[in-house]
């Protein structure tokens, strides 16, 4: 038995369940907005806001681990790592896990294929997280899917042939890049110790090292833009990695103007997704593992995953689908997106748990999306569990989120958004048209029978119908 698979049972055998696991590590969201000014970004930006719904996927060596990513690389507070493996133990066998990383049945058709079918129309992949791992065939170092037991493998340059699938469904495109990396000698040098997520060195000592870092990063974002097909989206995270930010003695900053300018010019109009930074490059916000408590009437995207984890945790809690149909809906009438998380297998492939519970939303998705997709905002978006939007010719919408577990209503109500006087109020679901008053100001609708008596529990009912205005 070599010495990296006994590390990795050991650890393994040791490993508590993971929940909440990187409950001190989420990343708030910036309470600034900036529009862009550049046309074919605004263009973009308006496409991407009619999707409403994507897949974030988070694919490397930490799924092979059966770990939270990577970030128990790092010794801050709250990492919770195994006693029974000093920090140098563990290290090393979390690059040795690049010698094992061999998903056999990686088909990525099928994970686009799983999308499509639960409504999805973009797509997030991790392209390289912080620990480094490249999923694509970075000429920039020999950490990377196409250097390992995986390298023979017809669709080894992983990230491509996941572009090239989920292009070929028709979603648009995004690249998942993380600004920090823990396995290059310029961000984490090997003379010092790894404390927390930022640079390890002395950035006044070492200035030539950091810009060796820089143009690492600037290189790869140039291959991704580059090499891979239309990208519509580059999505950066390791919003620690900023301008002005004053880390041992210098700016830990990678001169991101000079790599959008870069990729903009290899991608007319990419969306820059810098997370949490404020300014030109965060062409929208990106609150995680949560719901905004208000609506809000910039572009934003709630990120979500469908378990507890993002990567691939074994025995993981996963979120019923109604529970992501209700955050959906709610996101959506305040004027978000929601990118749901999958983790796929260490084998390539996606839990069946995943799948079950990503085509019950599809097929919810499948009759009531009028009321999703290609919506905005309303002034009145929210009344007790009913959630209103409404499409760009006006007509408006009235999701009403059943409480999981409990029966169909046979009446539903809601104050505010009155449709017009004498109008007529169909059910998205069945297409029928719907019984309906106005009770002491309030709206209230018959659903009907045949309805309830198919449906014990329906995740929500949607409305079409105009107003007066």
């Amino acid at each position: 038995m070599s010495k990296n698979i006994a590390l990795m049972l050991l650890f393994l055998l040791s490993a508590p369940v993971w929940v909440n696991a990187q409950e001190n590590n989420l990343h708030g969201m910036s309470t600034e907005y900036d529009w862009p000014e550049d046309p074919k970004v605004l263009a973009k930006l308006d496409k991407w806001q009619d999707q409403k719904f994507g897949m974030i996927i988070h694919w490397g060596l930490y799924a092979q681990g059966g770990m939270v990513e990577s970030w128990e690389l790092t010794s801050e507070d709250w990492i919770n790592r195994k006693d029974s493996m000093s920090y140098c133990e563990f290290k090393e066998w979390y690059w040795g896990l690049s010698k094992e990383f061999n998903p056999v049945n990686f088909a990525p058709e099928k994970w686009a294929e799983a999308a499509k079918d639960a409504g999805m129309k973009y797509v997030v992949f991790t392209t390289k997280h912080h620990d480094g791992f490249n999923m694509f065939d970075t000429q920039q170092t020999d950490f990377k899917i196409t250097n390992g037991p995986f390298a023979d493998h017809p669709k080894a340059n992983v990230a491509k042939y996941v572009f090239e699938a989920f292009r070929n469904e028709g979603m648009m495109i995004g690249a998942y890049f993380s600004k920090p990396d823990w396995h290059s000698q310029y961000f984490w040098w090997d003379k010092y110790g790894s404390w927390d997520r930022n640079v390890n060195y002395n950035l006044a000592a070492h200035p030539e090292r950091w810009n060796k870092y820089k143009q690492f990063a600037y290189n790869q974002v140039e291959e991704l833009t580059s090499d891979y097909g239309s990208i519509d989206i580059l999505w950066l995270d390791g919003g620690w990695v900023r301008p002005g930010r004053m880390v041992r003695n210098g700016e830990q900053s990678i001169d991101l103007p000079k790599i959008a300018a870069m990729a903009r010019e290899n991608q007319p109009g990419m969306l820059v997704v810098d997370r949490t930074v404020h300014g030109p490059y965060e062409n929208y916000q990106t609150p995680e593992r949560s719901i905004p408590d208000h609506q809000i009437s910039n572009p934003w995207e709630s990120c979500i995953p469908l378990a507890n984890n993002w990567g691939y945790v074994p025995n993981d809690q996963l979120k019923s689908s109604t529970k992501i149909i209700h955050s959906l809906v709610e996101i959506v009438a305040k004027g978000g997106s929601l990118l749901l998380g999958i983790g796929p297998k260490p084998d390539g492939t996606l839990r069946e748990e995943d799948m079950k519970r990503m085509a019950k939303i599809g097929d919810w998705l499948d009759q009531n999306g009028k009321a999703i997709y290609n919506t905005r905002i309303t002034p009145t978006y929210n009344y007790e569990n009913v959630f209103f939007t409404e499409d760009k010719e006006g007509k408006k919408y009235a999701i009403v989120n059943i409480p999981e577990g409990e029966k169909v209503p046979t009446t539903v109500t809601w104050e505010g958004n009155t449709p017009k006087k004498g109008s007529k109020i169909k059910m998205l679901s069945n297409g029928k048209k719907v019984s309906w008053k106005l009770n002491q100001g309030k709206v209230e609708i018959t659903v009907p029978e045949k309805f309830i008596s198919q449906n014990d529990t329906y995740p929500a009912l949607a409305f079409e119908f105009n107003t007066e205005n």
